[in-house]
């Protein structure tokens, strides 16, 4: 088995007790307006490697997570593998890795260890057999020795008669000395909990909740019949039932936060912690996940496999928790967007009920603005979206395209400051090259400039390009590029007419240059705005599609009648030799 190391090390380990007298504990017990419990609470994470990671068993790990550090608890993994049949290879390591992408460390689990393992349940049997010995000899518990052929006709026969399904306990009444006595023999049989009853719980979401049913009013025609759950099965490994209830009472877990499809089974477990005179932990149900159309999204639907996410669309793990944390759980913060650290620190009980639909529009929302806060912070988050992009511009064109542009800077280099200018629009790597493909050639693919204002001619629009390009290379950069843009006034240069006066003249200029700089230095795709891209590409790039623009619109320069704008009159006598190819004549 792989391990991570230096990302497990172990956290020092403090009682629950002394931890409830800390400063941390103090806080606990202020926080009962948040719905929270008043002590630091024990949580538990227990995946079963019969399958992966996927956007349920995410959101019901994370809860988990976020209750024991919000209440300065602690976050147990424990991996439910008895069902060896069904185990797939390699999906335990898979489970560690994803949970790891997450961000979701354990303190006690596999690989790091703790006070309470081992922590795969295929190491803990002989716990389980001693537990269901003590149950058998308190009178709790039964060996049922009955065929598979007999329980399966007497299933049947009920079936067929429309009756409910149960047992009838034929076994109940054998006596604890024969029991013992074909058990050592070797026959074959499973132990049966003798359940008096299956009592109601106050769940965490829902109040109280269960049916508080006794276990003997199941008469009919026929016989009486109970619902006795198995606990051991006849190859001596546990159910999940009673695996399940004792190591939650033997890893001393406070609280259990689950998907509502295991309330069904809490009155049973929680019989079987009446029958051991345990107390329970605290249950809290999380809804259901289901999709537009109110159909459960399946843990076997690939596309809500956490592989899909993070390997098929590029999602960051900061999106995806975020994301999962919102499914179910509602806030009183302004905002929606959370970092890990950020939910540690206001997580609540406040989960809904009733069936949460994902739309899976609102991650892509979270995509964008995880990358912006990334691309405004920097970090080790950054650079990994500067790789990520620089992989896809390698891939998807040949190293000819960008290098001219590149200008003595690596090919990360040049893709920081775009990744800052445009990271509000980020998605996945690949889209981000594809939306920016502009800035990775030096051939663009100009549909006909098509003005948006006849008031603006195009001559002043050149006009305007041509003194934008007068800045020298040590001034090249973008807060110089927007104060230009902003400081000129092409009012002068625009014809309006007497019905167009209401409209400010230099408003007009300004929106056409913009359209017109677009469609010079993008081809007009969206992207970053006109001054960070006029630093990315450098100045001599920007020059040269200045250039090629102005030749693209000269046929749209009046041959007669043409107006030159004041603003170019002034400057007729200055010297403009150090304008290179843009001077007069040139």
């Amino acid at each position: 088995m792989r391990t991570h190391p230096g990302l497990f090390a172990r956290r020092s380990w403090t009682c629950t007790q002394c931890r409830a007298h800390s400063s941390v504990g103090a806080q606990v017990r202020k926080a009962k307006t948040t719905n929270l419990p008043d002590a630091p609470a024990r949580t538990r994470f227990a995946p079963s490697p019969t399958g992966y990671l996927h956007l349920g068993s995410l959101r019901t790990a994370l809860f988990n997570y976020l209750l024991a550090k919000r209440t300065g608890g602690q976050f147990l993994l424990r991996i439910e593998d008895t069902d060896a049949k069904r185990t797939i290879p390699g999906a335990e390591q898979r489970l560690y890795d994803d949970l790891q992408w997450a961000g979701l460390h354990w303190d006690e689990g596999p690989v790091v260890g703790g006070p309470y393992g081992p922590y795969r349940q295929s190491e803990r049997t002989a716990l389980y057999r001693s537990h269901a010995d003590k149950l058998i000899s308190d009178g709790h518990a039964y060996r049922c020795f009955c065929s598979s052929e007999r329980l399966d006709s007497h299933a049947r026969h009920r079936s067929q008669a429309g009756l409910a399904p149960g047992y009838d306990r034929t076994c109940a009444d054998i006596s604890s000395e024969q029991s013992a006595d074909r058990a050592s023999k070797g026959e074959a049989h499973v132990v049966r909990l003798k359940v008096e009853g299956y009592p109601m719980f106050n769940d965490l979401v829902y109040g109280k909740t269960g049916q508080n049913k006794p276990n003997s009013n199941k008469l009919d025609f026929i016989d009486r019949v109970y619902d006795d759950p198995i606990l051991l099965k006849s190859d001596g490994h546990p159910t999940y039932h009673l695996a399940n209830v004792v190591d939650d009472h033997s890893m001393k877990i406070t609280h259990v936060i689950r998907g509502t499809e295991w309330m069904s089974s809490t009155p049973m477990h929680m019989a079987l912690y009446n029958a051991f005179k345990w107390e329970p932990p605290r249950f809290g149900h999380v809804p259901l996940l289901v999709d537009k159309s109110g159909q459960k999204l399946s843990k076997r639907n690939a596309d809500i496999d956490l592989s899909s996410f993070k390997d098929g669309q590029g999602i960051m793990p900061a999106t995806l928790v975020n994301f999962a944390s919102l499914l179910g759980w509602s806030h009183t913060q302004k905002s929606d967007i959370f970092s890990l650290e950020e939910l540690e620190k206001i997580f609540n009980l406040k989960i809904t009920r009733g069936n949460t639909v994902v739309a899976f529009e609102k991650m892509w929302f979270l995509q964008k603005a995880h990358a912006q806060r990334f691309a405004t912070n920097g970090g080790p988050e950054f650079e990994d979206l500067v790789n990520k992009v620089k992989a896809s511009v390698e891939e998807s064109h040949p190293p000819t395209t960008f290098a001219p542009l590149l200008q003595n800077r690596t090919l990360a280099e040049y893709i920081t400051p775009l990744l800052r200018a445009d990271a509000k629009s980020y998605t996945t790597a690949s889209d981000f090259t594809a939306r920016n493909a502009t800035f990775f050639t030096t051939e663009l693919n100009r549909e006909t400039y098509i003005s948006t204002s006849a008031a603006v001619p195009i001559q002043a629009l050149h006009t305007a390009a041509a003194a934008l390009s007068l800045v020298p290379p040590s001034h090249w950069t973008e807060e110089m590029h927007r104060f230009n843009i902003n400081s000129y006034d092409g009012s002068d240069a625009v014809l309006l007419s007497e019905s167009d006066a209401p409209v400010s003249a230099n408003k007009l200029f300004k929106k056409e240059l913009y359209h017109y700089l677009r469609w010079a230095l993008s081809a007009s795709a969206p992207g970053p705005g006109i001054p960070e891209t006029m630093t990315i590409l450098g100045r001599d790039e920007t020059v040269r599609r200045l250039q090629d623009a102005k030749i693209l619109t000269q046929d749209l320069v009046p041959s007669v009648g043409k107006r030159v704008p004041k603003s170019s009159k002034s400057q007729e006598n200055d010297d403009r030799s150090w304008m290179g190819s843009l001077a007069p004549g040139k």
